[in-house]
């Protein structure tokens, strides 16, 4: 199961910058590792995004050279309250999201 963490503050101060970060559970398979004779398949998150309220906020593109259960934090600030959707998008099309809500004061 790939679960997706994410941590934002519940509420921040408007214009004041802070971090998010997100990690998700993801065994991130390049299909080059053998277990038992068998070659493991292919199964690789490819794009991350983070979107405040639809708007793009941040995009990361991953690689072969991603860890298992990647790891990103980057740094917003919101004027208004807003909530912030995550997507994480696999070779195949598959997508795990997650959504979070900030409350501005």
């Amino acid at each position: 199961m790939t679960t997706p963490r994410i941590r934002v503050p519940s509420s921040v101060k408007a214009g004041e910058p802070f971090e998010i970060r997100t990690l998700i559970d993801h065994p991130m398979e390049t299909g080059l590792r053998q277990h038992t004779g068998q070659t493991v398949p292919r199964r690789m998150i490819a794009r991350f995004e983070a979107h405040a309220d639809g708007e793009p906020l941040f995009a990361a593109d991953f690689r072969n050279g991603t860890s298992a259960n990647p790891y990103v934090a980057f740094i917003a600030r919101f004027a208004k309250t807003t909530t912030v959707t995550f997507l994480w998008r696999e070779e195949d099309g598959r997508e795990h999201r997650a959504s979070q809500r900030v409350t501005v004061t």
